[in-house]
C-alpha cells in the first residue's frame, strides 16, 4: 500500500487543524461531509440544540432539523451538490430548531461550501447564532465563512490574513486591525496591517515577549492589550490611535502563536462590540497562522535535508545552476565529502546512531564553514561544500583544516568515536563548465583519496591520467543522458523449458551516445557505481521497465515478467521498498510481474538494513533473483535464509559445457540446490541447440541466450514472439 503524497498528508492536517480552532467559536459550527452526516459539532452548537456532540457525529444531518423537514432535507442538499445552484449558500437567512427539550429556537445561519481533499468531494458548513446578539454580528459569521473556504484553497496566508483585517475594519469602522505572529524569538511579525502609523509599527517590531508575558496570554488571553497598547505607549501615540481591543491566539495545542488586535481612531466610547470582533476573529487568526507554518514546513522539506538540516541535492544543484550560468561567471571549488566506515557505524550501533552521527558531523561542517559557504548533504554519508571564489589553494588549506578538526572525537550512545573524510576537490572553471562535470570531477577525485588513503583529499588534477580522463567524460556524459532519458532498455527474452512459451525478459541498459558511439554496460555501469550514478540508474531502470509493462499490455502484447538489475548501492539507501511499491501503485501492476536481480557477491555481503528491505520487497509481491550465481561463493546456509525467488547461472558455465565436465557438474549441482530451496532455476548464454537439450535434461526451468533471442528493443518483441510461436 502507497503512502500518502505530501499534499494529501498537508489536506489531512489542515482539516484536523481547522476543527480545532473552530471548537473555541462563539457560534454553533456544524460540519457534514459528502454523505451529509455530521463530522463536526462545536460547543456552542450542543449549547444551541442542548445535545452533546457525541449524540450528532456521525448520523445524518436532518436529525438537527424539524421533524416536518427530515424527510426532503437530503434532497435539498442533493440538489446544491448535482446542480451548483445556490439558494442558501452563502447566504444568512433565519432558520427554526427544535431543541432537545421541545422547544422551538429561532437563529441565524449562514452556510458556506468547499471542496476538501485529493477526492475533492464537498462538505458544507454551517455557523449558527441565536437571534438574541447584534444583528451585525451576521457579518462576523460571514467573514468567518470566508476564511474557512479561503484556507481549504490556495491562497496565501499573507491574502487571507490581509482579506480578514480589512474585514474587520468594515465591521468597526474608523479602525485598523491586525494580525502579529510570535516568532522563534518570541519576537512579534506582522502578518497584516497596512493602516498602522509607522510609530506603532516600530514598537511592535521592538517587542520582545517574557516567560511571565507568554504565560499571561495564555491564561488571559485579553491581556495582550497591556502589551501592544500600553506597553509600547509613547507621547504622540493618543494623536493617531486612540483605544485598542486585542486577544492572544493559541493553536490547538494551547501554545501561544499571535496576536490579533483592533486600533481606534474613534473618539465617542464604543460599546464592546470591537472585542466581541476581536474574540470572534481569534479561530480564524489561529488557523490562518497555522496554515502558514504548515506551508513554511513544506517548503523547507522541499529544500533541505530532513535529518541534519542542511541543503538538500537539488537545492545545491539549483543554486550551482545559477553559479555557472552568470555572464560573467564567477570561480567557486567544489568539495565532495564521503564519511568513511560510515557502514560499520551503522551496522555496529544501528541506524538510530548513525543518524545521530550525521546530524553530529553536520554540526561540526557548519561550524568550520565561513558564512558565504554552502554545504549540503546529497544523500547517506555523503555531504558537498562549495567555496565561492575558492581557488586550489584555499581549497586545500580548507580541506587540511577539515581534516585536523575531525579527528576531535565525538561520543555516540557512550562510545567515542573518531571520524574521517575523504575528500574530492574540483575548481570551476578550471575542471568544467557545467555542473554535471564539477560533480564528476569531484566525485573521481574524492574515490581516488579513498582508495589511496582513507581520512585524506585530492584534487582532480592529481589523479588525471588518460583511463581517469575517459572514465570523467563518460561519467560527465552519462549524468546528462540520465536526466534526459537518453538511454534506452532493451529486453532478452527468457523461455520456459518444456512448454517452450515465454517466461519473461530481462532489461538490460544500452547507450548510444551521440559523439563518443556505442558504449558497453560493461564500461558506463562501472563508471556510474564509481561517480555515485548508479542508484539514479537503477530507479530510472524500474521507472522505465514498468512503463513499458504498461504499454505492451495497451498494444495487447503479453510479456509476464520483467527483471531489472538494481545494484548493491541502492539496498544500502533506505526506501527502495517503498519506491517499489509506489511505482507499481502509478503504473497499476500486479507486484509478481516484476522481478529484482541482484548479484551474488552483493547479495552474500547483505547488512541488517539490506536485509530488511530484501524481505520488504518480497512483502510486497515481486520477485528476487539471484545473479551470476556461481561465481560468488555463495553460502549455503545463507543462501537459505534469503528471500529469494530465483536463481540465475551465469553463462561462464554453460559456456564451458563442451569442455569442461566440472562445469556441467556445479550447473546440475545448483539446479538441485535451487529445486531444494523451492526457487526457480534461469540459466544465462544458451547458445546453442545442444546446451539446451543438456540444460533440459537436467532440468532447468527457465533457459536464456542468444539461441532464443538477442536483446532488442521494445518494439521489437511482439514480431519476436509471432516468429519465435511460428517456429515451434
Amino acid at each position: 500500500m502507497s503512502l500518502p503524497s505530501a499534499p494529501e498528508v498537508a489536506v489531512l492536517h489542515d482539516i484536523a487543524l481547522y476543527a480545532d480552532m473552530l471548537q473555541q467559536a462563539a457560534d454553533g459550527v456544524i460540519i457534514i461531509d459528502h454523505n451529509n452526516r455530521v463530522v463536526f459539532f462545536n460547543d456552542a452548537a450542543e449549547r444551541l440544540w442542548g445535545v452533546p456532540a457525541a449524540e450528532v457525529v456521525g448520523r445524518n444531518v436532518s436529525c438537527l432539523v424539524p421533524m416536518e423537514h427530515q424527510g426532503r432535507h437530503d434532497g435539498y442538499i442533493d440538489q446544491n451538490r448535482q446542480t451548483g445552484v445556490n439558494r442558501i449558500v452563502g447566504t444568512s437567512r433565519e432558520v427554526t430548531f427544535t431543541r432537545s427539550t421541545g422547544d422551538y429556537v429561532a437563529a441565524e445561519m449562514s452556510i458556506s461550501t468547499a471542496l476538501i481533499g485529493p477526492e475533492k468531494h464537498r462538505y458544507y458548513m454551517a455557523f449558527v447564532k441565536g437571534m438574541s446578539e447584534e444583528s451585525h454580528r451576521r457579518k462576523l459569521l460571514e467573514l468567518q465563512s470566508q476564511v474557512f473556504t479561503q484556507l481549504a484553497g490556495d491562497a496565501t496566508e499573507q491574502d487571507i490574513a490581509d482579506r480578514l483585517c480589512a474585514e474587520a475594519e468594515k465591521l468597526v469602522p474608523n479602525t485598523v486591525a491586525t494580525l502579529l505572529q510570535v516568532t522563534e524569538d518570541r519576537g512579534l511579525e506582522i502578518l497584516s496591517g497596512e493602516g498602522l502609523p509607522r510609530r506603532k509599527v516600530s514598537m511592535l517590531m521592538r517587542l520582545t515577549l517574557t516567560d511571565a508575558d507568554v504565560a499571561a496570554l495564555i491564561a488571559q488571553p485579553e491581556e495582550a492589550r497591556a502589551l501592544v497598547w500600553l506597553g509600547g505607549m509613547d507621547d504622540g501615540q493618543e494623536l493617531e490611535l486612540l483605544d485598542c481591543w486585542a486577544s492572544a491566539i493559541c493553536n490547538h495545542a494551547g501554545e501561544l502563536v499571535g496576536i490579533f488586535a483592533l486600533y481606534s481612531r474613534n473618539r465617542d466610547k464604543l460599546t464592546d462590540w470591537p472585542q466581541k470582533i476581536v474574540s470572534g476573529c481569534v479561530p480564524s487568526c489561529a488557523a490562518i497562522i497555522e496554515k502558514g507554518k504548515t506551508q513554511q514546513r513544506l517548503r523547507r522539506l522541499g529544500r533541505y535535508d530532513s535529518l541534519t538540516g542542511l541543503l538538500n541535492r537539488t537545492s545545491l544543484s539549483a543554486i550551482l545552476k545559477r553559479m555557472t550560468s552568470q555572464e560573467t561567471p564567477q570561480p567557486f571549488a567544489l568539495l565532495v565529502l564521503d564519511l568513511d566506515l560510515f557502514q560499520d557505524i551503522n551496522n555496529f550501533l544501528g541506524h538510530d546512531q548513525g543518524d545521530a552521527v550525521l546530524r553530529n558531523v553536520a554540526q561540526r561542517l557548519s561550524m568550520q564553514c565561513r558564512s558565504n559557504f554552502i554545504i549540503s548533504r546529497l544523500g547517506g554519508d555523503d555531504f558537498v561544500i562549495v567555496i565561492p571564489e575558492g581557488n586550489r589553494d584555499i581549497a586545500s588549506s580548507f580541506a587540511e583544516s577539515l581534516t585536523v578538526a575531525m579527528t576531535e572525537p565525538i561520543e555516540v550512545n557512550g562510545q567515542e568515536l573518531v571520524l574521517s573524510f575523504s575528500i574530492g576537490i574540483s575548481l570551476y572553471p578550471d575542471d568544467g563548465r557545467e555542473v554535471e562535470q564539477i560533480f564528476t570531477h569531484a566525485e573521481v577525485a574524492m574515490r581516488d583519496a579513498k582508495k589511496t588513503a582513507r581520512g585524506s583529499f585530492r584534487l582532480l588534477d592529481t589523479v588525471v591520467n588518460d583511463e581517469v580522463r575517459s572514465r570523467l567524460i563518460i561519467g560527465s556524459a552519462l549524468r546528462r543522458a540520465i536526466r534526459n532519458s537518453e538511454l534506452k532498455l532493451f529486453y532478452q527474452p527468457q523461455i520456459c523449458n518444456g512448454s517452450r512459451t515465454l517466461y519473461g525478459v530481462e532489461a538490460l541498459s544500452r547507450w548510444r551516445h551521440s559523439t563518443l558511439g556505442a558504449i558497453s554496460p560493461a564500461r558506463f555501469i562501472p563508471i556510474a557505481e564509481e561517480t555515485g550514478q548508479i542508484e539514479a540508474l537503477g530507479r530510472w531502470s524500474m521507472e522505465e521497465a514498468c512503463r513499458q509493462m504498461v504499454e505492451w499490455d495497451q498494444a495487447g502484447i503479453v510479456v509476464p515478467v520483467v527483471s531489472v538489475n538494481v545494484s548493491a548501492a541502492q539496498f544500502a539507501v533506505p526506501g527502495l521498498d517503498r519506491d517499489i511499491a509506489d511505482l507499481l501503485s502509478k503504473y497499476q501492476l500486479a507486484p509478481e510481474r516484476l522481478t529484482i536481480e541482484i548479484t551474488e557477491g552483493a547479495m552474500m555481503h547483505q547488512t541488517a538494513q539490506s536485509k530488511a528491505i530484501l524481505a520488504a520487497i518480497r512483502e510486497i509481491g515481486v520477485g528476487l533473483s539471484l545473479d551470476d550465481f556461481g561465481t560468488g561463493f555463495s553460502s549455503l546456509s545463507r543462501l537459505a535464509q534469503l528471500p529469494l525467488t530465483e536463481i540465475k547461472i551465469d553463462r561462464s558455465f554453460v559456456m564451458n559445457f563442451g569442455q569442461d565436465v566440472s562445469s556441467l557438474i556445479v550447473t546440475e549441482a545448483a539446479i538441485t540446490i535451487g529445486k531444494r530451496l523451492g526457487v526457480r532455476v534461469v540459466t544465462e548464454g544458451v547458445e546453442d541447440a545442444t546446451q539446451e537439450a543438456k540444460l533440459s535434461e537436467i532440468g532447468c526451468d527457465v533457459m536464456q541466450g542468444y539461441l532464443f533471442g538477442r536483446p532488442m528493443p521494445p518494439a521489437d518483441i511482439g514480431p519476436w514472439m509471432k516468429a519465435f510461436a511460428s517456429k515451434d
